[in-house]
């Protein structure tokens, strides 16, 4: 084994190789550069927009689904990569020009796809979403489907990917699989924007709490080979063959900050504007994060200037919400140079905003709040509880209707709402395969076309021409 699998390089840890493809793509934009610019026109980057974030949509206000969250993450990822990469870059010797040139100029661009592509794999509803699928397969283990339990038609690795339904994985499923009459490889990204994506490097049966890296799954079965093929290539640490762990690639550290900080802090500010917390108490919690982790030295009270001289409530929260992510960002970048050598030994146990918390409590109060009055707001509450509904109703009419082997004449029905791309079953006597399309079906709805489609399967609404 090469030795720097035990503690990674940052020389190694780029390539402009891609999923799917053996060709390098020249022209006058870097690899990294077209990640993100494919990512921004793809479908199901658009379709985002149409899935909640934290409260339900539409709305009178303007509140963030998850495209506004991703494009806002991609941001301060950009700014992250930004400030570790020239950092690095000054770390290596004349001659190292490469991985020079790459820290300095293209890592931003990394964190920014990657940023973008985080959420791309989250099911209709968020986290309600995912425990549907995951209670579907619990609580159905036993139904028999032509003469078969559920159950049966899966082995343990494939059956602890789909009672843990994880929108992580569906991301890099989303993004390197080839769908019928599709590309190969998916999107075609780098494998180290993919690599920067892979929170949880494991697969389903390695999971582990106590662990940062395992405390989810990073990919299904059906992507492992795929994932293997960029761990290896860019000489992350192997820690497990069997189950097969890695340990974390240290980007994933700055795309993984950039999402704690943009919903730690953003909630904060949507409330505000839908009259959950008032704006006395989003200033102080804002404030209070400013006090803790803003530089040695800076004089806080500049900014209360700026911000008592503005008349505007949503106005003043926003001067306030971008003072906090701008003070956590730098906070956040300096945490990784910090930390550098325990993240490339595969040491380092903790995300970069929760060692921030562990030395500062500047987000206690933002946490607190946010549970109390945000993650358990009645509207919350009710579209978790609605989408919980809708996505097990589609569930059992897709899934069934799949696996059988002669379904009958309402499953035939059922599946000719099945797109093209989606078909793959067809032609796979895989119990697991076969479902896996119906989870990239339904993963894929956004929140209004899985409601518009419960509604008329269910005869609530009567579909009408015109």
């Amino acid at each position: 084994m090469l030795s720097y699998l035990y503690r990674m390089r940052f020389d190694h840890l780029f390539s402009e190789k891609r999923v799917g493809s053996e060709k390098t793509i020249s022209g006058t934009r870097s690899g990294f550069q077209r990640d993100f610019d494919r990512l921004i026109f793809s479908s199901g980057f658009r379709r985002l927009q149409n899935k909640t974030q934290v409260f339900p949509l539409p709305g009178t206000a303007f509140v963030h689904n998850r495209l506004t969250h991703s494009l806002e993450v991609a941001s301060v990822g950009r700014s992250l990569g930004k400030l570790v990469g020239e950092s690095i870059a000054r770390q290596f010797q004349p001659g190292d020009e490469l991985a020079c040139e790459f820290y300095k100029y293209e890592l931003p661009n990394v964190i920014a796809a990657a940023c973008l592509a985080h959420d791309i794999g989250n099911p209709a509803f968020g986290h309600s979403g995912e425990k549907a699928i995951s209670a579907y397969f619990i609580d159905n283990a036993s139904v028999e489907i032509d003469g078969r339990p559920l159950r049966a038609y899966y082995n343990e690795r494939e059956w602890a990917d789909l009672t843990a339904f994880e929108g992580n994985a569906n991301a890099i499923r989303v993004l390197t699989h080839q769908f019928k009459g599709k590309f190969r490889g998916g999107y075609g990204l780098t494998y180290t924007t993919i690599a920067s994506l892979l929170k949880y490097p494991c697969e389903a049966i390695a999971v582990n709490k106590h662990w940062r890296h395992r405390k989810k799954y990073g990919f299904f079965q059906s992507e492992q080979e795929t994932v293997l093929t960029i761990m290896q290539e860019l000489g992350m640490q192997e820690e497990s063959t069997d189950p097969l762990v890695y340990k974390r690639h240290p980007f994933v550290y700055l795309v993984e900050a950039a999402d704690d900080i943009c919903y730690n802090i953003v909630d904060m500010e949507d409330a505000q504007r839908l009259g959950i917390l008032s704006k006395q108490e989003v200033e102080d919690a804002f404030f209070d994060v400013l006090k803790k982790v803003n530089r040695p030295g800076e004089d806080i009270s500049k900014s209360f200037r700026y911000y008592s001289e503005l008349q505007d409530i949503n106005e003043a929260i926003a001067f306030l919400r971008a003072k906090v992510i701008n003070a956590l960002t730098e906070q956040a970048a300096q945490t990784f140079l910090d930390n550098q050598e325990a993240i490339l030994a595969g040491r380092y146990n903790q995300t970069l905003l929760g060692a921030i918390e562990e030395d500062t409590q500047a987000l206690a109060n933002v946490e607190d709040i946010s549970v109390r009055r945000i993650y358990n707001h009645d509207t919350v509450v009710q579209v978790e509880i609605a989408g919980y509904n809708v996505m097990s109703e589609l569930l059992d009419l897709f899934v069934p209707a799949i696996l059988h082997s002669t379904p009958n004449g309402r499953q035939q029905k059922v599946l000719q709402l099945v797109p093209f791309q989606f078909t793959e079953f067809k032609e796979s006597s895989s119990g697991y395969h076969k479902t896996m399309n119906a989870l990239d079906l339904i993963s894929g709805m956004t929140d209004e076309y899985a409601t518009e489609l419960y509604r008329r399967v269910k005869g609530i609404d009567i579909p009408r021409h015109g």
